[in-house]
């Protein structure tokens, strides 16, 4: 590097190129591929600290709870190239992201480099020309109160993580942990599951029909629905008139069954109804403010299905090719040159009338919102629509730009105005009043409408509730005939679980955590097991009822909502220098005025029962246990016998285990009681089990049975052991699992016969006479020859398959083959590592690789649509996370040596 350049380092790889060339020759832009350092492993720590509370956080709490740092080996490398270019260079810009952890990032490098030249930070929202070079015009000094909240956030995770979870080995599971922000989201989603188990549905009924301003009713000419409001002058029932016991709030007429259809019958009879009034209220609607990343994820999950991990990857390469301003923001402001752009582009696409005189302000709900900061929006003065992008971004880029131009666009817009009209007909029903309304709402001038209009969460089901509708022009007095008179039933729904989108929400509204962090929450509480996925709903599991109830009991400030908001507002003062963190750190971990302190928490926590903890009573006599392999109910059983275990199906959702679906299970024939017959070389029995992994077939031993001779078949016989002799422990029966298409009530002997089988022997292969074999394995069925293997389509295949068709599949080029070309595609060259990458298919999926770094395609990404920015991007982050721990075995202790013999 010559004499004079100035050094600019970022993050991203991908961001290199962009601002490598809107900054020309007088500057060389690198990259620290995220951080370069973290809290220590304890298998980090020297043998001098390991006593120490160093030791045992990586934190010296009796010295101003100092945290103790190393470098990774990735970041060691990246260190030695950052100082080798800063060698040459006359001032250093840190142009990391301008979030808190970007400000850290900045830290981590100035206080590993340890330069002599001028440092400034260089922030920017935007990557593109202007914006890049506005930065180098207006740098900063380094925020040191963003990078003090930034490192007491990851001082305080790493306390109460290492405190708790331990708590959760010894009394609920090994491998759990806890953490300060996922423990309340975990328990967001468990009280959900709570409420839904304890919900009681109500039953109530009420009648709808067509009404039509014409005589002939049978035409239906401008007709319309009406539903009935109100009975002898009382309002009928509702969903929204009973709470979640099923008790009425309010004191409303509820029609059963019986009661609905005779008013049916009366209403036919009587055939029609008047008009007592019409009532019209205009009103308007205004359009929602830009994104901020909450926003972001909720809509992008809502309107694209994509999880928030996923959205906020997709909006990374956005922002890294210039696309989109940065997508980590609590801000819905936008700039004077944002406003302008939106506020253009809606002129050009829907007229002058689409904006209003006066340009929108936003301002932020956030309450440490930076205003410096902008929404997420498209990058530039002069926003690109999504046609004109289409060929240069992939599928999911282009809908997530998309979404961010229509809503920014939106955002600049005129109001929405409607207007709604009620209608309401009185009937005479056999002597008594029922009276029937209809709404309508028409739009007079759609606005914002024209542009974007934002998806709502799952709400329950309000089957009752008629949709808007087009009414015809109708006047009091009007007589209209009535027909189609329909008695409808209707139960009362729980509220419906969390998605990804609601969960966002939810936790933004109670201020746990902070957006940026939200996708990486919700991601550790599906990889850690406490929450699966149906569809898109969030589903608990039994570990995470048992946490849940572990940390409420005995850690309740730290699951406490309010508590846990707290902390993240505690965060915020300490990045506006309001608050001290040494002294904040020292009143959450010994305690303070008011507050107990964790480790007062962690050395007090008594006796705790853990079989109490992990058991649920589900009715009398029957109860959920969690155990080593999961939950099974146990059966209350006489005195002197044991208690019989029964098996939950894994895809039983926690609120759908009710006293009646335990019962269910109970009375279910036992899987492992039925015999399908003798097999007819051995003469034992071949019965049908139901295990901890499915229903398998299984050899049932008779006791006084060894073995079994593998020539003959025959049955070797125990013999009688001598008093003394050592006892011979008796063999496992062979055992044979079913295919996923077979089903334990239905398989026959002659099938169970041919599973015995497997592997099985297809035939001699021409060339080499080796024998190819099918066989059932971890991954699925396939073939083997030698040790050549390839993948089968379908269990079916390991019992049918012919050596014909096992050789047309060996003729066949090998799909991802190791050693061989087996790339899918190629692409340019790393900018980190200057190897080729490639797109490959492994055994555990695509994946990409520039032969150092192998990193996987994330599950719900297209292969075909993964380019070469993205497989930079996936490298990268794989890189930055490091190699994974290599486990060694534990080392025998030397033999000790006998002590030499005394002359």
């Amino acid at each position: 590097m010559s004499q004079g350049k100035k050094l600019v380092i970022v993050e991203s790889p991908t961001k290199m190129k962009s601002i490598q060339g809107y900054l020309g020759d007088g500057y060389e832009v690198l990259s620290s591929v995220g951080h370069i350092r973290d809290l220590a492993d304890r298998k980090d720590i020297p043998a001098d600290l390991k006593k120490t509370s160093v030791g045992r956080y990586s934190i010296d709490i009796e010295n101003d709870f100092a945290p103790y740092y190393v470098e990774s080996e990735r970041g060691k490398k990246t260190v030695a190239e950052l100082k080798r270019a800063l060698k040459g260079a006359d001032e250093l810009l840190l142009a990391t992201d301008e979030d808190r952890e970007g400000e850290a990032i900045a830290w981590h490098l100035l206080e590993a480099l340890k330069p002599k030249v001028p440092v400034k930070r260089m922030v920017f929202h935007e990557i593109t020309k202007d914006a890049i070079r506005a930065a180098v015009d207006k740098t900063r000094d380094l925020d040191l109160d963003l990078v003090d909240a930034q490192e007491t956030r990851r001082i305080l995770d790493r306390l109460y993580g290492w405190d708790v979870s331990p708590v959760l080995w010894v009394k609920v599971q090994q491998g759990l942990s806890a953490g300060r922000v996922q423990s309340a989201a975990t328990r967001l989603v468990v009280d959900r599951e709570r409420e839904r188990m304890a919900f009681v549905s109500a039953s109530y009924w009420d009648v709808s029909a067509l009404a039509s301003s014409t005589q002939d009713a049978a035409k239906n000419t401008d007709s319309f629905g009406i539903q009935l409001a109100r009975l002898g002058g009382a309002p009928v029932a509702r969903g929204t008139d009973f709470d979640d016991l099923g008790e009425l709030k309010k004191a409303v007429v509820v029609l059963d069954e019986a009661a609905a259809r005779e008013l049916a019958d009366q209403i036919t009879t009587a055939a029609s109804g008047t008009v007592t009034s019409v009532e019209s209220k205009p009103g308007t609607r205004s359009p929602r403010a830009p994104f901020t990343t909450s926003t972001m994820q909720q809509e992008a999950g809502r309107k694209l299905s994509m999880s928030a991990k996923h959205a906020m990857s997709v909006a990374q390469r956005l922002y890294e090719k210039g696309y989109i301003t940065y997508m980590r923001t609590d801000s819905t402001a936008l700039s004077k040159q944002a406003v302008e752009a939106a506020r253009e582009q809606a002129v050009a696409l829907y007229g002058d009338s689409a904006v209003p005189a006066n340009p929108r302000v936003y301002k932020s709900n956030s309450k440490n919102a930076q205003e410096a900061h902008e929404a997420i929006r498209p990058s530039g003065e002069h926003f690109r629509t999504p046609k004109s992008v289409a060929s240069d971004l992939d599928r999911d880029e282009l809908r997530l730009y998309e979404l961010i131009w229509m809503r920014t666009v939106a955002s600049q817009m005129s109001d929405a105005k409607y207007e709604t009209t009620t209608v309401t007909i009185a009937v005479d029903a056999a002597g008594r009043s029922a009276e029937f309304t209809a709404s309508g709402t028409v739009y007079t001038f759609k606005g914002f409408l024209e542009a974007y209009e934002e998806g709502k969460d799952e709400k329950r089901g309000d089957s009752d509730k008629q949709d808007d509708q087009t009414l015809p022009i109708v006047a009091v007095g009007d007589v209209l005939s009535l027909s189609d008179v329909e008695p409808k039933g209707h139960a009362t729904n729980p509220k419906p679980r969390y998605t990804e989108a609601s969960l966002v929400k939810a936790l933004e509204e109670k201020g746990i955590g902070r957006p940026s962090t939200f996708a990486s929450i919700i991601d550790v509480i599906l990889n850690r097991g406490y929450v699966s996925k149906r569809g898109q709903a969030l589903v608990p599991s039994w570990i995470a009822f048992s946490v849940v109830r572990l940390l409420e009991q005995h850690f309740a400030d730290l699951v406490d909502y309010d508590f846990t908001a707290a902390l993240e507002d505690d965060l915020d003062k300490i990045a506006r220098g309001e608050q001290n963190r040494v002294e904040w750190l020292r009143d959450f971990y010994f305690g303070g005025e008011g507050q107990v302190g964790l480790r007062q928490v962690v050395d007090n926590l008594g006796e705790i029962d853990a079989r109490d903890l992990n058991s649920t009573r589900i009715s009398d006599g029957v109860t959920l246990r969690i155990g080593r392999y999961g939950p099974y109910l146990e059966l209350e059983a006489a005195e002197g016998e044991d208690p019989r275990r029964v098996n939950i199906p894994e895809d039983l959702a926690p609120d759908e285990l009710t006293a009646a679906k335990a019962q269910e299970l109970i009375d279910a024939p036992v899987g492992g009681d039925r015999v399908l017959g003798e097999h007819p070389e051995t003469g034992l029995l071949i019965v049908v089990k139901d295990g901890r992994f499915g229903p398998y077939l299984e050899e049932s031993l008779p006791e006084e049975v060894v073995a079994v001779d593998e020539a003959t078949g025959e049955v070797i016989e125990a013999p009688k052991p001598k008093r003394g002799a050592k006892k011979v422990e008796a063999p496992k029966p062979r055992r044979a699992s079913l295919f996923k298409s077979m089903s334990p009530e239905e398989i026959d002997l002659e099938t169970a016969l041919r599973l015995f089988d497997l592997p099985r022997t297809v035939g001699l292969d021409p060339e080499s006479g080796e024998p190819i074999t099918a066989q059932n394995g971890r991954y699925g069925p396939y073939l083997k020859k030698g040790t050549d293997s390839r993948t089968l389509t379908s269990e079916e295949q390991l019992l049918d398959i012919t050596l014909e068709q096992a050789l047309e599949i060996y003729a066949q080029p090998k799909y991802g083959a190791r050693g061989a070309s087996s790339a899918l595609k190629e692409f340019e060259a790393d900018p980190v590592s200057g190897k080729v990458i490639k797109l490959k298919d492994g055994r555990f999926g695509p994946y990409v690789t520039d032969g150092e770094t192998n990193a996987t395609i994330p599950k719900g990404e297209n292969v075909d649509e993964v380019d070469h920015a993205r497989a930079v991007q996936l490298i990268a982050d794989k890189r930055a996370k490091g190699p994974a721990p290599k486990r060694t075995a534990a080392r025998k202790p030397a033999a000790r040596k006998a002590p030499a013999k005394k002359k």
